[in-house]
């Protein structure tokens, strides 16, 4: 059985926790503020301001520019475009309309896109923190999970600095089923199609939720996801039709996700044995082993989902099938189990070496990914291009240590599927009010 988390702030608390967790709180807020002022992931970060700024002067964001005028800047020449539905990009354009637009500074712009992503890390901690003591959890063990989640070097590196939303999909997510647990189906609904709509990476969900409603009633089941359906409809077709977005390129390319390998994937070798990214010949099957992959993990919940923690447990493993079945994997996806893990491990539900694995390995397959070096983007590319010289003089040892960190996350990933799918659920099917 795993051991409860233990706070290292515990004498504090008793002193002034009021106080404590304020200044815990405007520390958290002022090291995700400065993370975001100065840092950038040099691809992603590109994207973003591209696409705000297409969708802020009316234009289509899934047409690629030259925009290296607009941002004074010769890294916007040969850029593509943002690879997800239109969510996110409205997110962007309204960024860059109240921003870049008003005051065309490159740091406030890199800072604002990342206010949503903040936003979304404080509400996970507390969102947490809300769902534990709704289980009785000591108040202290509850507390370490905030103080985790406010601090998480991963977590703020990857959201943060690093600027991907995955905490913004984490929290839809995490809400979703929630509020599906206590016995809400609407806007349960409309939050799941919400977070798919922003990053599809949450996909393995309808198969867990679809398993959990029809093992209860099949009316509920239905209309679940008649809501579920007219909510994508409406995050990601009408935009395309209100807008007059022409939607040709999505569709040339809407399998561009499943021909590539590579990232924290088990495919991971292909980037310096091909140098290429692209599945080559037949291995293009390969970006489609997760669906069988799924279709065997959801059969197995055949005799149902049974309460809340369950539902946590089975959402964790589906989600871990399709990452790990797929070709590409990027290591800011785990940010999506990440608050699933910890309350799972905080309930004693899963062993606490889950939550290390969850965290610590993609954050040391980013350092030897390079990812972590272009982080230098917006404030300090001199300092980028330095350490990237630099990693291609020992490209060879970076590459086998970055394969032997796939290969320890592989493993770990695989035994949290089987932990998640040992039925030893305690809690009942309704969360506690």
């Amino acid at each position: 059985m795993a051991r409860p988390l233990s706070s290292p702030f515990a004498d504090s608390q008793k002193i002034k926790p009021a106080t404590v967790d304020r200044l815990l709180l405007a520390a958290s807020i002022l090291l995700q503020i400065l993370l975001a002022l100065f840092f950038g992931h040099a691809y992603d970060t590109r994207i973003n301001m591209a696409t705000g700024f297409l969708v802020g002067t009316g234009q289509n964001p899934y047409i690629a520019q030259n925009l290296g005028a607009v941002f004074h800047n010769n890294a916007f020449q040969g850029i593509t475009t943002l690879g997800y539905p239109p969510p996110w990009a409205l997110v962007l354009g309204l960024v860059y309309i109240c921003t870049y637009k008003i005051i065309p500074d490159f740091l406030l712009y890199n800072l604002a896109i990342k206010l949503p992503i903040i936003t979304a890390n404080i509400c996970l901690a507390y969102v947490v923190v809300y769902m534990l003591n709704k289980f009785g959890v000591q108040k202290e063990i509850s507390h370490t999970a905030w103080i985790f989640l406010l601090f998480n070097p991963f977590l703020l590196l990857t959201s943060s600095a690093w600027g991907q939303f995955d905490p913004v999909v984490a929290l839809l997510c995490l809400l979703s089923l929630f509020l599906l647990g206590k016995g809400g189906l609407v806007i349960p609904a409309i939050l799941l199609a919400l977070a798919i709509s922003l990053k599809p990476i949450a996909l393995p969900l309808i198969l867990v939720i679809f398993i959990y409603l029809a093992g209860r009633t099949l009316r509920r089941t239905l209309q679940f996801f008649l809501v579920f359906t007219a909510s994508m409809f409406l995050f990601c077709v009408a935009p395309f039709i209100l807008l007059g977005w022409n939607p040709s390129p999505i569709l040339l390319h809407w399998n561009s996700q499943f021909t590539v390998g590579g990232g924290l994937s088990f495919m991971t070798f292909l980037e310096y044995v091909k140098w290429t990214y692209q599945l080559p010949g037949q291995w293009w099957l390969l970006g489609w082993l997760w669906v069988p992959a799924l279709a065997i993990a959801t059969y197995t919940l055949k005799s149902g989902i049974g309460g809340f923690e369950d539902l946590l447990k089975k959402s964790v493993a589906l989600i871990l099938v399709f990452y790990l079945c797929r070709a590409w994997v990027s290591e800011t996806n785990l940010n999506l189990i990440l608050p699933m893990v910890l309350i799972l491990v905080s309930l004693n539900a899963l062993d606490r070496r889950a939550l290390v694995a969850i965290w610590v390995l993609p954050l040391i397959f980013s350092f030897f990914n390079t990812s972590l070096a272009q982080l230098f983007f917006p404030a300090m590319p001199g300092i980028m291009d330095r350490l990237f010289k630099w990693s291609l003089e020992f490209s060879t040892v970076r590459y086998a240590f970055r394969t032997v960190v796939v290969a320890v996350w592989l493993f770990a990933g695989w035994w949290i599927v089987v932990r998640c799918f040992k039925r030893d659920s305690k809690l009942s099917g309704i969360i506690p009010s």
